[in-house]
Parts: C-alpha cells; sequence; structure tokens
C-alpha cells in the first residue's frame, strides 16, 4: 500500500511538474509609433485624419505577435496597450483567449500587468529614445516634456525603461518591432534579441516603409522566432537602489517638485530621486508624468 501510495504522489509530482513546463506566457506591450507606415501625429490620436485606420494596422501587428508566439508554444498572452490614452488597440478585434492592460495611470507603466510568471515580453510599434537624433517620433515617454531619463548614469529609451522593470521580475525582453532605428537602438543595449524592421527612418516625420500586409507576416515570424529560442534570452537588469535622473524641457517642473524633501534639483531642468528598485522608479515615473490639478473633482 506504502508503494502504491509513493508511486501515486510521484505520478503527480512528474505530471504537475510537465504542465508547469508547458505553460509558457507571453507579455506584449504595444506602443503606436513604430507600426507600420506611421509617421506623424495624423496617424497617433484621436484628432488625425488617419488615426482610426492606424488603429487597425496596430491591432493587427499585436494579433500577428500574439499568433506567432502561440505557433511557437505560448499558452497565455497579456497585452498593455502603452499608446497615448492607452485605448488604442480594438479590443473586439484581440483573440478571446488575451487579457488586456487598458487607460492611465498605472504604476509599472508600459509593462502594468507583468510579473515573474512570464516567460518572456514583446515590444511591438516602438520607437527610439529622446537623446537618439534619428528615428521616427523619437522621445522617451512624452515628447512634450522630457529632454532625457537616465537610469544609473545611462540615458534611456522606452524600451530601456520597460526592458529594466521586466528584469525586475527576471523576465527577459525577447523581441521588438518598429522603425530601423528603434531596432538598432534597442539590440545595441539588451542584446541578440529578435528584430522585426517595418519601416527605415528618414526624419522624424518622414519613413519608407513596407505594407501593413508584410509587416504582420513579418512580425508573426519573428514572434514565433523569439518564443522559439526563448531560454537564450537573459532579462535586462539594473543595479539597485536605482539613480533615475529626469531632464524636463522647461525649468517649472524641476523647480516644484524639488519642494520634495525625495527630489533633488541637479539644475535648472533636471531632477534626481533614488528609488530601491525600478517598481518605485516606475511609480515616480508616472507620478510625474500624471499628476496634475485636473485629477482633482
Amino acid at each position: 500500500m506504502k508503494l502504491i501510495l509513493l508511486t501515486l504522489l510521484f505520478a503527480f509530482f512528474v505530471s504537475d511538474v510537465n504542465a508547469q513546463e508547458r505553460r509558457m506566457k507571453i507579455y506584449i506591450s504595444a506602443d503606436m509609433e513604430g507600426v507600420v507606415g506611421v509617421v506623424s501625429g495624423e496617424q497617433l490620436g484621436p484628432q488625425g485624419f488617419e488615426y482610426q485606420r492606424f488603429r487597425e494596422f496596430m491591432t493587427q501587428e499585436v494579433n500577428a505577435a500574439i499568433e506567432g508566439a502561440i505557433a511557437a508554444g505560448a499558452t497565455e498572452i497579456v497585452v498593455s496597450d502603452s499608446h497615448g490614452n492607452g485605448q488604442n488597440l480594438l479590443i473586439e478585434k484581440l483573440p478571446k483567449t488575451v487579457l488586456l492592460v487598458r487607460s492611465w495611470p498605472r504604476p509599472l507603466m508600459m509593462m502594468q500587468g507583468i510579473d515573474s510568471s512570464f516567460a518572456g515580453a514583446i515590444f511591438i510599434g516602438y520607437h527610439s529614445g529622446t537623446t537618439n537624433p534619428e528615428g521616427v517620433r523619437a522621445h522617451t515617454i512624452s515628447s512634450a516634456r522630457l529632454a532625457d531619463v537616465r537610469l544609473n548614469d545611462r540615458s534611456m529609451s522606452e524600451a530601456g525603461i520597460n526592458a529594466a522593470i521586466a528584469g525586475h521580475f527576471n523576465v527577459p525582453i525577447i523581441m521588438v518591432s518598429g522603425d530601423d532605428i528603434v531596432v538598432k537602438e534597442t539590440t545595441a543595449l539588451l542584446g541578440d534579441i529578435e528584430g522585426a524592421v517595418v519601416k527605415w527612418a528618414s526624419g522624424f516625420h518622414s519613413a519608407k516603409t513596407i505594407m501593413p500586409e508584410a509587416s504582420y507576416e513579418l512580425i508573426r515570424e519573428t514572434a514565433k522566432k523569439a518564443v522559439g529560442r526563448i531560454k537564450s534570452f537573459k532579462p535586462y537588469k539594473v543595479t539597485n537602489p536605482v539613480k533615475l535622473d529626469v531632464r524636463f524641457k522647461n525649468y517649472r517642473p524641476s523647480e516644484v517638485l524639488s519642494y520634495l524633501s525625495i527630489v533633488e534639483r541637479t539644475d535648472a531642468h533636471s531632477i534626481r530621486f533614488v528609488g530601491k528598485d525600478m517598481i518605485e522608479v516606475s511609480k515616480f515615473l508616472e507620478f510625474i508624468n500624471s499628476y496634475e490639478l485636473s485629477l482633482e473633482p
């Protein structure tokens, strides 16, 4: 009887381990500036005459990444709508099995919903950082407000900041799509991740682009390849505590934020905040970019 019980317990343990191995969660953070064909504000917000069409393209690029990931073995997908108002993806056109993060504010910004249960993360429609002289719509977090964002003295793009948030949970970035500049910039920071170039930047508001159907095919195959070699990727980690330096385009934000005892004003346009980890840094970044008096009733 004891032998039978031990055999059953062992079989249950092996079955549970196998089930865990078969389970693969993938996180997708979707921006819009790097979507196929996007070159200006006319595609990026509700006031633009092409916005509604390009919401479709953004949604289909995300769907292509989902399809590629599932084809390579992903079993669960969480998608973050990470552009503008966070309400761009056409929810009725996403697969019924995915979960979607929408709108703002969120403690983990463009990575809200990620945790240590994910095997990898994919960036769709991303763009280069604010200090990069190249790239379509290059900026970091806020094109209107921020001139530089640094983590431990290194200037960061949104991809870099988001990779560090994922790295806090030991989740690697496995793929990025967008223009040629963001793919080059992100792979230089993160290493041999998969990249899907859907357009080639020729200016801040101009690019040579492939067609939407071609972008979906490229993203689908790139996501499949990335998930297929998921064990080869390493999380991007920053050393704790994390020193965050933010440079504003105007001086008043740095002046007012320096009234907080946790903030140091390092020059007329810049502040420094030291967080115990990337979670604190993410929350602080969301605060300085989201808080305004109009939030009050």
